[in-house]
């Protein structure tokens, strides 16, 4: 199933309403992984236009410049998702190997040759940078970027058609994704908060190289060429993650316009001789080149496109999530039963797989999955500054609340008589 969250909430909502609130679903979690897509190609634009800052200082990075890296960056994933499957299986391949390996590229170098902070300094030390009123609301107002880190651990869930025994491997692998790569980038914040000789120039750093870690490797290896390197492992990996998204928001976007949820879904469900969806993977494209025009009038693009993808995922978690509690809370889902869930499961015949949390953690669970995706999606429309110019305002809420209108506007006149719910394949 390229979308999921759709799926279960179909099943779970009553049944007068399991049409729309799926369709909304399907629309939210399509909005989010193509604001992924868009985050990681201008995330690939500004490391590429900070590095050569890096190495030639006298290079002035411009607006217009990042609007045709990211183009590039676009480009270049997309023709990589339009060649076969077996090509971009081994790249994946290949990418695993470079994700582990450039871990330790980083962190080597940057803990063995950089002087290091005082535990007093990494762990008890706060920051107030946006004129926000107290310590506390300057907390809240980051937090939503912070979390932006873990979302698309979910892409297991994406696949679980093309899994075998899915219901015990998928939930597996969502806890590793989540524990082993939350345990590496916590790995690599602590070794950067130990790192950073000077926070104001880190912080400062931020107007010329656009990311401060470029300056810390700077200071922490006391040369030029080897924070180029550094930094060259990182947007090594920066490209890998684009290519994997692109391919991931494409799949999705391919999937709704199956399910006749999307304009324009008769072309964009088309596929090409080696079954990929090729009018889905050049949408992903124009949509990129489209909303990048952003970049030329706001001053905090990637807060915004980061603060557009947390609302629309943590929307979709947010509705499956209530949903779920619901039905605990009613006892509407049956004990699990061998081969009980190959059958079609409509609401009223819903039965638990062989993985779940026992009771009360279940509950427990589901209350503080919609309590803190709640918390998230309030946060996630703030800006960073207080008292913030124009160019400085969290915009993403003007797309968002345009998606939403546009897909309610769009299931009146026309969805609702084609969209029947997801379709589900095996």
């Amino acid at each position: 199933m390229s979308k999921l969250l759709d799926h279960w909430v179909a099943m779970m909502a009553p049944e007068s309403c399991a049409n729309f609130l799926s369709y909304l679903t399907a629309w939210m979690t399509t909005l989010a992984w193509q604001a992924i897509a868009i985050t990681t190609s201008y995330s690939v634009a500004t490391i590429i236009q900070g590095l050569v800052v890096l190495a030639e200082p006298s290079y002035e990075p411009v607006q217009w410049h990042t609007v045709l890296i990211m183009w590039a960056s676009a480009i270049f994933s997309v023709l990589v998702n339009s060649t076969t499957g077996r090509v971009l299986a081994k790249f994946e391949g290949l990418v695993l190997i470079l994700h582990l390996t450039g871990f330790f590229g980083v962190l080597v170098p940057l803990v063995y040759f950089a002087p290091h902070n005082t535990p007093a300094a990494v762990f008890v030390t706060f920051s107030n940078n946006g004129g926000w009123s107290t310590q506390t609301l300057a907390f809240f107002v980051g937090l939503p970027t912070v979390a932006s880190t873990l979302t698309g651990a979910d892409c297991t869930v994406h696949m679980s058609e093309e899994v075998r025994t899915a219901n015990i491997v998928v939930p597996h692998a969502l806890l590793y994704t989540i524990f082993i790569n939350g345990a590496l980038g916590f790995a690599m914040v602590i070794a950067l908060l130990f790192s950073i000789s000077d926070v104001p120039a880190a912080v400062a750093s931020a107007d010329t190289l656009f990311y401060p870690f470029l300056q810390i490797f700077k200071s922490a290896v006391n040369s030029t060429v080897g924070a180029c390197l550094m930094t060259g492992i990182v947007l090594v990996m920066a490209f890998a993650s684009c290519i994997s998204v692109y391919a991931s928001a494409s799949r999705m976007l391919w999937s709704f316009a199956r399910d006749k949820g999307l304009p324009f879904d008769r072309y964009l469900v088309k596929l090409n001789k080696n079954s990929l969806p090729v009018y889905a993977i050049l949408a992903t494209l124009i949509i990129t080149v489209l909303i990048s025009f952003i970049v030329l009038g706001s001053s905090v693009v990637l807060s915004a496109l980061l603060s557009l993808l947390l609302a629309a995922i943590y929307s979709s978690y947010l509705l499956a999530c209530s949903l779920l509690l619901w039905r605990r809370l009613t006892g509407a889902i049956h004990p699990y039963v061998a081969g009980a869930d190959e059958e079609v499961i409509h609401s009223d015949q819903l039965v638990w797989g062989p993985w779940k949390l026992p009771e009360p953690f279940g509950v427990a669970n589901n209350i503080f999955a919609c309590a803190y995706t709640s918390f998230l999606l309030f946060w996630s429309f703030w800006p960073l500054d207080n008292n913030p110019s124009p160019e400085q305002l969290n915009w993403s809420v003007v797309v968002y609340g345009a998606v939403i209108v546009f897909s309610i506007a769009w299931y009146v006149v026309r969805a609702r008589h084609h969209f029947k719910g997801p379709i589900r394949e095996v």
